[in-house]
């Protein structure tokens, strides 16, 4: 196992547990369920922070910091493919709670379609970055523009839906 794995797996495993102690915290302090808006944003920032966690050593190739390696690109990708495809239901109406909850804008809600447009063109161009890597097996000009389209999916999303 690589090390990245293994912090990956690491902050996964934290992030279940902390959600756990912290939800049953919550509900033997309000003797209630937990709220699912409240999970709801907490399920989503652990689905952005381990999208960060894959998405910025690939970013590393882009600026030319760290060499191509083709492993950890397919790892990383097919880990971000994945996880594009929990975005969607992590902004459930149940969690537009607003801040210190969220930082997701209510735009979020009361923009949805173009949001929504947003999520797919990120998971669209995962999937090219995916069949390029798949058959470039390198850190070619096909593969940085298919990485910096990603890259742009997620700025344009924070620039229009997260609270700065």
């Amino acid at each position: 196992m690589s090390k990245s794995f293994k912090k990956t797996a690491r902050l996964a495993v934290g992030a279940a547990l902390l959600l756990g102690v912290g939800f049953g915290a919550l509900s033997v302090h309000a003797q209630t369920a937990p709220v699912p808006g409240h999970q709801a944003v907490e399920a989503r920032k652990a689905v952005f922070t381990l999208i960060g966690n894959n998405f910025r050593p690939l970013a590393a190739v882009l600026k030319g910091d760290v060499a191509y390696d083709a492993a950890d690109a397919d790892k990383r990708i097919s880990r971000l493919v994945f996880l594009s495809g929990l975005v969607d239901e992590s902004f459930p109406d149940a969690s537009n709670l607003g801040e210190p909850d969220t930082k997701a804008k209510a735009d979020v809600w009361s923009n949805r379609a173009d949001f929504d447009k947003k999520s797919k063109d990120f998971q669209t161009h995962l999937a090219a970055l995916q069949q390029v890597n798949a058959t470039e097996k390198s850190g070619s000009e096909a593969f940085k523009t298919a990485l910096a389209a990603v890259g742009q999916d997620c700025k344009g999303c924070h620039e229009s839906f997260k609270v700065k």
